[in-house]
C-alpha cells in the first residue's frame, strides 16, 4: 500500500509558489515606479521643455513613456513635496536645480500691538511700518535707463545705488526681471527694464497664446503665480498648467536668482508672499517691488480685523528678518482711502512698497 505525502508537504509548496510571484509582482511594481519618477525629474528639470521660445531642447529629450494615470501622479507628487532634487545644465549654461521645500508651514506671528487685540492699534503700527523708510537709497530714478518713459502711471522704485548688485547687472547686461500681474496695460517699467539689456518674464494669465516674445529681452507668459500648485493629480492629465508657484516656475525655466521681482496681482500678493517665505524663494530675489491692498484682507486671508492686521505686519517682518528693507512707499491717493472696508486711519486703499535685499551686495 503506498505511503500517503503529508498535507503539509503540499500546502508549502504552493504558499512557495504565491510568494515568489508576489515578490515579482512587487519588484515590477518598484521598478515602473522608479522609473515614472526618473522620468518626471527629467522633465521637469528641463526650462519648458521643447515649447517654450527661448528654450533649445530637442524634442526627443524628454521622450518618455509617460501615461497620464494615478501612478504618474503620485511621480509628480513626489516632486511637489519636496524629496527629489536635481541638478544639470541647461541648453543657455543655466543651472538648474529642484530644491528640497524646506518644511515649515507658517509664519510666526507677532506679538500683539497692545495688551489685548485692538484694531487700532494693530493698524497704526502696520500703517507706520509701511510708510518709515529702513534704508535710504539716493538713486530710484531710471532715466539713466535706455528707452525709459515718463508715460509709467505707476512709481514702480527700484534701487540703484552703487552698493547694491542691480545697477552692476544692468550695466553688465546680466539682469532679470520678473513680472507678475493681470490685464495690465502699463509695461512701461518692463519695457525700459528690457531695452537696458535686462531679461524680462512678464507673468500674465490673460494674454491670448502661452507665450509670446517683444524684442530681444521681453517675454510674455500666459502664467499665473500663486501661492500653491495645482494638484499633481489633476495636473497630470494637462501638459501644462497654468498656475503655479514662483518657485516651481524657477525650476523649470533654470533660473537661480532674480534681480527684481515685481508684482501686481490684485490683493493675492499676501499668500503670495507668504509661500515666497515659507519656502526660502525669497532669498533667491535681490529687491521686491509689491502693489499691496489693504481695503479688504486679501485672497484666503481670514479673521477679524485686528488678527488680519497683525498678519499683514508679521509677513513684513519676515522679510525684515530675511534682511529686506524698505526703501520706498507710494500711497496711491487716486485709489479709494479705504482700510479694511473702513474710511479709516488717513490709509489708502493701495500702496506700493520697494525692498532691497542687503545680502546682495
Amino acid at each position: 500500500m503506498p505511503k500517503e505525502r503529508p498535507l503539509w508537504r503540499g500546502a508549502a509548496f504552493r504558499l512557495c509558489l504565491l510568494s515568489a510571484a508576489l515578490f515579482l509582482c512587487l519588484q515590477l511594481g518598484m521598478r515602473r515606479s522608479w522609473c515614472l519618477a526618473a522620468c518626471t525629474l527629467r522633465a521637469l528639470a528641463l526650462p519648458l521643455a521643447a515649447s517654450s521660445p527661448w528654450s533649445r531642447v530637442p524634442r526627443g529629450a524628454l521622450a518618455c513613456p509617460a501615461k497620464p494615470g494615478l501612478e504618474w501622479a503620485a511621480a509628480r507628487s513626489l516632486l511637489y513635496s519636496g524629496y527629489f532634487a536635481t541638478e544639470g545644465k541647461t541648453p543657455n549654461g543655466n543651472t538648474t536645480s529642484l530644491r528640497p521645500q524646506t518644511v515649515r508651514w507658517h509664519i510666526e506671528l507677532q506679538p500683539w500691538a497692545s495688551p489685548t487685540p485692538s484694531l487700532n492699534y494693530e493698524a497704526s503700527r502696520f500703517l507706520k511700518y509701511i510708510s518709515t523708510s529702513q534704508i535710504s537709497c539716493e538713486h530710484m530714478n531710471l532715466n539713466s535707463l535706455k528707452g525709459y518713459s515718463e508715460t509709467t502711471k505707476k512709481p514702480w522704485s527700484v534701487c540703484l545705488d552703487e552698493r547694491f548688485s542691480l545697477i552692476h547687472r544692468i550695466r553688465s547686461k546680466e539682469c532679470r526681471l520678473y513680472s507678475l500681474g493681470l490685464g495690465n496695460d502699463d509695461n512701461q517699467f518692463e519695457l525700459s527694464m528690457a531695452n537696458s539689456g535686462c531679461e524680462v518674464h512678464r507673468f500674465d494669465p490673460s494674454i491670448k497664446s502661452a507665450h509670446i516674445q517683444q524684442g530681444r529681452h521681453l517675454w510674455h507668459h500666459r502664467l499665473s503665480i500663486d501661492w500653491r500648485d495645482p494638484n499633481p493629480a489633476i495636473a497630470a492629465h494637462k501638459l501644462h498648467s497654468n498656475t503655479k508657484k514662483l518657485g516651481t516656475v524657477l525650476n523649470e525655466f533654470g533660473h537661480q536668482k532674480i534681480d527684481v521681482l515685481k508684482a501686481d496681482v490684485e490683493s493675492a500678493e499676501w499668500k503670495i508672499l507668504e509661500n515666497l517665505i515659507l519656502e526660502d524663494v525669497v532669498e533667491q530675489i535681490g529687491q521686491l517691488v509689491f502693489e499691496v491692498h489693504i481695503h479688504w484682507p486679501g485672497f484666503e486671508v481670514s479673521g477679524n480685523d485686528s488678527t488680519v492686521v497683525r498678519y499683514w505686519y508679521s509677513l513684513l517682518r519676515e522679510l525684515e528678518l530675511k534682511d529686506f528693507r524698505l526703501f520706498h512707499t507710494y500711497k496711491d491717493l487716486s485709489k479709494p482711502q479705504m482700510f479694511l472696508k473702513k474710511e479709516a486711519f488717513n490709509a489708502s486703499s493701495c500702496y506700493t512698497l520697494s525692498w532691497v535685499n542687503t545680502r546682495w551686495k
